[in-house]
């Protein structure tokens, strides 16, 4: 598995890809925290309606996760990588929103 990850994300050693999961897992609690702490201040409870809540979700709490990634691939001497990450997967939902890079 660790050797499927380092050519999937082109990385040279195994440190390297459990730096990167790290950094995942760091970012999910902090994000889970994160939201919880927010939800509280604005009112959301799991009584809210839930179109409510995916709303918040996908408006303020997704691009904060993708700030507190790219923060916590600093901190861990990964920001290059995370930076890419971040670059390819926003190319990637521009092209089902049709504003990807155009191959004319």
């Amino acid at each position: 598995m660790i050797e499927k990850l380092k050519q999937r994300w082109n990385v040279k050693n195994g440190w390297d890809v459990l730096i990167i999961l790290l950094v995942f897992a760091c970012t999910g609690f902090s994000i889970l925290y994160i939201k919880r702490a927010f939800f509280e201040l604005i009112g959301l409870t799991s009584e809210s309606p839930s179109w409510l809540r995916w709303t918040v979700n996908i408006i303020i709490i997704l691009p904060l996760y993708q700030v507190v990634l790219l923060c916590w691939g600093w901190i861990w001497g990964k920001f290059s990588f995370f930076w890419e990450f971040e670059k390819r997967m926003f190319s990637r939902i521009g092209g089902w929103f049709g504003m990807g890079k155009s191959k004319a």
